[in-house]
């Protein structure tokens, strides 16, 4: 079956369609790394975006129940130069196509993926459209134009659970920590249990009291996605627990603190997605190669110099990776230091937050 990739600037790219028949609607963005499709379909914070991924080869080892990093795939589409319909790996339970289809992402491939990503990497991330079911190039390229905006959108409430729960309910733990889910990934909660934590994910609705009703050692600000400066519910939630217990954030939950400190964000021309953005730690003076997917970051000039530090910076634009406060046990990365996929050269700063726990206890 042909499928139709439709840009809002009026490009059109025609290839094969390997997924879900219909149309998916999102912003198209880039994915640089050369593995790990199955854990970037199934982050959250992909929602309201199409993925394309740079590596020319996706699906050779397949798809199994285990690397998933939330309940279903969020990614609205997916595209690729090459879908492996056969993959050849003694983990894999189905092919990435019959992923695609089980869970009704639109998906194509047979296009240039460079020459996307040189276009997005020019003009910015931009509307798209894929469709299985229409071949008119210019009704599809208006329709992309028709499509939702990413700037001032807010995804959380699409993505975020319905009810709290316990993560590791059977497991003794020494620390309790009430993780915000605006769209967090299976590896966090994993690593925070591994740390010998017990975790409460709590709705990125819930209220500071209900958070502190658990009587948590700390909190952790989730991954998400979507507009941050179309959240205004949860920053005074954010505020209400400051001083009150130790907040670690990550990803949109770093832009999310950097709203309640007062701050603001920007949308970055084509943001940062893959394993391999490096990040200067202030603090250290040592290059992290980190795992990042974000579309938006904190204005620096928007903080108040003498409350926060900036304590990480990205070595290709310069935009802010991470934050502290100067005062109160808060601190935020803009990358994913529980990669999955991706280096794992920022998996201390989970050390980090646990130290930060045990100075608050005494």
């Amino acid at each position: 079956m042909n499928a139709i990739l439709a840009l809002e600037d009026g490009t059109v790219f025609e290839g094969q369609a390997v997924g879900a028949e219909g149309e998916a609607f999102g912003e198209l963005v880039f994915n640089t790394s050369m593995t790990g499709y199955q854990e970037i379909l199934t982050d959250p914070s992909y929602a309201g975006q199409i993925v394309t991924m740079t590596y020319p080869l996706i699906g050779n080892y397949g798809v199994n129940e285990e690397d998933v990093e939330s309940r279903k795939p969020f990614a609205e589409g997916f595209v690729m130069h090459e879908c492996c319909q056969k993959p050849s790996n003694w983990r894999a339970q189905e092919s990435l196509p019959e992923y695609l289809k089980d869970h009704g992402i639109v998906a194509i491939d047979g296009v240039d993926t460079r020459k996307i990503t040189k276009l997005i990497r020019t003009k910015g991330a931009m509307k798209a459209v894929i469709s299985t079911t229409d071949s008119d190039h210019e009704r599809l390229v208006q329709k992309a134009v028709n499509s939702q905006d990413m700037l001032g959108s807010d995804y959380v409430k699409a993505v975020t659970v319905a009810q709290a729960y316990v993560w590791n309910p059977d497991q003794k733990c020494k620390y309790r920590v009430v993780a915000f889910d605006y769209g967090i990934k299976y590896n966090i909660l994993r690593l925070l249990a591994e740390a010998d934590c017990r975790v409460i994910v709590l709705p990125a609705t819930a209220s500071a009291e209900e958070a502190l009703s658990h009587k948590p050692d700390g909190v952790f600000l989730s991954n998400g996605p979507g507009d941050p400066a179309a959240l205004p519910y949860i920053y005074p939630t954010v505020k209400g627990l400051f001083g009150k217990k130790p907040i670690f954030g990550i990803c949109l939950g770093h832009q999310i603190l950097g709203h309640a400190f007062g701050g603001t964000t920007y949308k970055l021309k084509f943001g940062h997605r893959g394993g391999n953005q490096p990040v200067m730690n202030h603090v250290t003076g040592k290059v992290e190669i980190s795992a990042q997917n974000h579309g938006f970051a904190v204005d620096p000039e928007s903080l108040n110099p003498d409350e926060v530090l900036i304590t990480h910076s990205n070595l290709n634009d310069q935009s802010v990776e991470g934050m502290e406060h100067r005062k109160l046990p808060i601190f935020s990365v803009q990358y994913h230091p529980e990669s999955s996929p991706g280096p794992h050269d920022s998996r201390y700063l989970f050390g980090r937050f646990l130290c930060m726990m045990d100075e608050c206890r005494q």
